[in-house]
């Protein structure tokens, strides 16, 4: 996994326990000079059940899926038994996360998050003496 970004393998002290069994969201990490894009793999989640929140330096991703079953109904089988899906990743110091941008089209959400500007690469200018 990339440098500026980190799987969460532990939940850390400020992360509440889990009360139920989560989905691991599919995520793709792409870094170029000005900062990473986060792919994240959500289908069936509705853009109003997504929560994206910063604690620190902690990236959380939750989505509730938005599958019902109607009133008159029971269900005979079901494989999808797990009502969403989380994430969690600690981001490098070299990221802003005060920038970040969000996009959700087709169950995949599209993280922008550019580098600080201490952390940019910049040309000096070589002046004649």
């Amino acid at each position: 996994m990339n440098e500026n970004v980190t799987k969460q393998e532990k939940p850390s002290e400020k992360t509440p326990p889990r009360e139920e069994p989560t989905l691991q969201a599919l995520v793709e990490v792409i870094e170029d000079a000005s900062g990473i894009t986060l792919l994240a793999d959500l289908p069936g989640v509705p853009r109003e059940s997504l929560d994206i929140h910063m604690d620190g330096e902690t990236l959380t991703l939750v989505g509730t899926l938005g599958l019902t079953m109607p009133e008159a109904m029971e269900s005979a089988h079901a494989e999808v038994t797990l009502p969403r899906y989380r994430r969690v990743f600690s981001l490098s110091k070299e990221l802003d996360s005060t920038k970040i941008q969000a996009e959700f089209q087709h169950g995949v959400l599209k993280l922008r998050i550019p580098k600080a500007e201490h952390a940019q690469t910049k040309k000096i200018q070589v002046q004649a003496a």
